[in-house]
């Protein structure tokens, strides 16, 4: 059961909960829970039975999967008012989770046990939609991830990847391995193109930050 004030906040971020009807209301206030979930947490490895799923407060997770080799490679985040896909999917298909998804934020979370979300999704329209919503917002990002992985130079992908994370946050507090993670290579060839873009003065590295110098130039070149 989860308190009024909660439901409040989940109705103020995940629209979709603002047009259940009010004994809906009622039976989401008595059967899902809420969760704090902090930072490091695993919520589900690969293999995972998935008894529940999240519709995030607060914080982000993020998901993705690692090779034989131990190469890593992220498929997507999800933050607040967002959940999770590969979740749903699992529930639906009644799977294990196919992934790793682990908190990289401080997350709060509301969560709906898989037996009770399966019987929504069949049962009435609006979580219907709101599975298709995942399911368009995530098919798109991970097709792009596809092309990239197999078609896409890397140090095109570095490019956009210090691009996207600078515009939040420069210099950018990360390390070489954790890009490679990001991005599914290894910490060598990441470290050579970081080298070569320093080199053109895109960028400045110190030990654990990236800062980009000239996101203009650094743009030019990744649309090349």
């Amino acid at each position: 059961m989860i308190k009024q004030e909660q439901f409040s906040q989940l109705v103020r971020i995940l629209p979709l909960i603002q047009r259940l009807n009010p004994q809906m209301k009622r039976d989401f206030q008595q059967i899902a829970y809420y969760a704090r979930i902090p930072s490091g947490r695993d919520i589900f490895a690969q293999g995972d039975d998935v008894d529940a799923i999240a519709l995030l407060l607060s914080g982000a997770v993020r998901v993705y999967k690692i090779s034989e080799s131990g190469r890593e490679i992220t498929l997507y985040r999800f933050s607040s008012g967002e959940s999770c896909i590969l979740t749903a999917n699992a529930i639906l298909n009644n799977q294990s989770f196919a992934a790793l998804a682990t908190v990289e934020e401080d997350a709060e979370a509301i969560m709906i046990p898989a037996a009770t979300f399966r019987h929504w999704v069949n049962q009435h329209e609006l979580w219907r939609e709101f599975v298709f919503g995942l399911l368009s917002q995530r098919l798109a990002r991970v097709i792009e991830i596809v092309d990239e992985v197999a078609f896409g130079r890397m140090d095109i992908r570095v490019a956009k990847f210090l691009i996207e994370r600078t515009e939040a946050q420069n210099p950018l507090i990360t390390t070489h391995q954790e890009i490679a993670a990001e991005l599914g290579s290894s910490r060598e060839v990441i470290s050579r193109i970081l080298s070569s873009l320093a080199s053109q003065g895109f960028i400045q590295m110190e030990r654990g930050s990236i800062e980009v110098v000239d996101s203009q130039l650094l743009r030019d070149y990744a649309l090349r």
